[in-house]
């Protein structure tokens, strides 16, 4: 219905043109021309004269599809959800018109675009990182058409600013960020050269000098030839025997390549300490005094077998076990000397004792006197001290005061073993007997002390000392030494001189009288 009165109207509205057309005399022209509400934009000029170029004389709602037959470019994005106008919320719905207006005049603008409202996020290139803060002029140049115009890839408006002067094909984004251009994200990995260890901490420049990435060498060689402390010597290929980390993490397997483990301080060593001039062709000892002679302050008395005694990480402390390997243990003032003290010759010819008197002979103050080995008396940390001789294991016993004197008191030289073992050969001078009652002093007397009797005359002779012989001095009756004149128990063995009986009563004294005296006798 609404197209059949549309229909009507062009039909009025054409009669009504030709009827002015004709009182007028003007020249011949369209009468949809003559009813056009307003001129068209200069773009639309050549359509102005052909109005169903752009309108359905039958019906208006075609509209847009008549835009589009114009608008190629357009209709494409539409049809492919692509573009400002192919992702718009009414893509494909909408009319053309709801946005363009025409009929305004040939300077009107038909666009209607607002800067400020424009989402372009629904273009192509959506704004992100620094794009966002920038001018439109920035990259929509003055009497340029928007669409199409402005290159969608980086290098299209960042070409002068490529430090890598067009180097790689690949787009900028792969690398970079909207944001700036530093801070780079390339991915080295998809290269032919892994970055791995120190080179993944190193700047571009460092490899790549003066932004030239083209030919960049991919062997170690190729970049640290300058770097390289073998001068060749060990081939290009530097990752055999070290990493990327750092120079001095190596993974050389000496104990494989070369039969010689790197143990204790010859694993921390810098090769050259050992390979002085650099060839590693060149064979070098394995044995440590191949390597350490000078460094030998035995003169090689103990020859080549450095690591009987010494270890791979330090020279000193020794660990030698001399007990284990010689029978001899270093105790005492042994554990401190100097292996030379001992050791005056080279060890192969020079066979040590194991006995003190073997080293210390010169040291003997008893000049070999003395037997049994001068452990049995001093210690090892010093000859004056620790002295422990036993001498109840010896053939004198010291007992009482003999236990307090000092060896000297007793042994008046040196040599030990010469001191007498009898009382009157150190106390002859002590003898108040002057030799009266033998040289048996211990018969009477204690080693406590001279004045401690424990001679009982009753049991030991026979014969007490009753009344006055209990106050007797020895030597009152004896004379002579017991041990060579028997005294006779008789009283006129002793008392002849004193009998005023001049014998006529007999010898046996005691029928009459007592020991306590000579008066009051009484005769039994």
């Amino acid at each position: 219905m609404r197209g059949q009165g549309i229909g009507r109207y062009f039909k009025l509205a054409g009669l009504m043109a030709i009827s002015l057309l004709a009182s007028s005399g003007a020249r011949a022209t369209s009468a949809e021309t003559l009813l056009m509400p307003g001129k068209v934009t200069l773009a639309h000029v050549k359509q102005e004269e052909q109005c169903s170029a752009c309108h359905d004389r039958s019906n208006v709602r075609p509209q847009s599809a008549l835009c589009l037959d114009c608008h190629k470019e357009i209709a494409a994005d539409v049809r492919d959800h692509r573009g400002y106008h192919g992702r718009m919320p009414n893509a494909g719905t909408g009319e053309c018109r709801g946005c363009h207006t025409e009929h305004k005049g040939r300077d009107a603008d038909i666009v209607q675009l607002s800067r400020a409202q424009f989402n372009h996020s629904l273009t192509d290139f959506a704004l992100e990182g620094a794009h966002r803060s920038l001018e439109c002029g920035s990259c929509h140049k003055a009497g340029e058409r928007w669409r199409g115009k402005v290159s969608l890839t980086c290098v299209g408006c960042h070409k002068n600013d490529d430090v890598h002067n067009g180097q790689f094909t690949a787009s900028c984004g792969d690398c970079h960020g909207s944001l700036s251009w530093s801070g780079g994200k390339f991915d080295h990995d998809k290269t032919d050269f892994k970055l791995t260890g120190a080179h993944v901490s190193t700047t571009c420049n460092a490899c790549h000098i003066s932004g030239h990435y083209k030919q960049t060498p991919t062997s170690c060689n190729g970049c640290h030839a300058t770097d390289d402390e073998h001068r060749g010597a060990r081939g290009p290929d530097c990752g055999k025997c070290h990493v990327t980390k750092d120079w001095k993490t190596a993974k050389f397997d000496h104990l494989k390549e070369t039969g010689y483990e790197l143990l204790g301080v010859h694993a921390k060593v810098d090769c050259l300490a050992c390979h002085r001039n650099g060839n590693y062709k060149e064979k070098i000892p394995k044995d440590c005094y191949g390597c350490h002679r000078a460094d030998d302050s035995h003169a090689g008395r103990f020859g080549g077998k450095c690591a009987d005694c010494h270890d791979n990480d330090v020279w000193h402390p020794v660990k030698y076990d001399h007990a284990a390997r010689h029978k001899f243990a270093l105790e005492g003032a042994h554990a401190k000397l100097d292996c030379h003290t001992c050791h005056t010759a080279p060890a192969a010819t020079q066979k040590l004792g194991k006995d003190c008197v073997s080293c210390h002979r010169s040291e003997d103050p008893h000049g070999g006197k003395v037997t049994g080995g001068c452990e049995s008396c001093h210690g090892q940390n010093s000859w004056r001290s620790e002295i422990r001789f036993d001498h109840d294991l010896s053939s004198y016993p010291l007992l009482g005061l003999h236990r307090i004197f000092s060896c000297a008191q007793c042994h008046s030289t040196l040599a030990y073993g010469r001191a007498p073992v009898t009382c009157i050969g150190c106390h002859s001078q002590d003898d108040v007997h002057k030799g009266g009652l033998g040289k048996k002093c211990e018969s009477c007397h204690s080693p406590n002390g001279w004045s401690v009797w424990v001679f009982d005359h009753g049991k030991q002779t026979g014969f007490p000392l009753l009344g006055a012989h209990s106050k007797l001095e020895c030597a009152a009756c004896h004379r002579e030494p017991p041990g060579q004149v028997k005294m006779s128990h008789q009283c006129i063995a002793c008392h002849r001189k004193d009998d005023r009986h001049l014998g006529q009563y007999g010898e046996q004294c005691d029928r009459c009288h007592t020991a306590y005296s000579w008066k009051g006798a009484r005769i039994q």
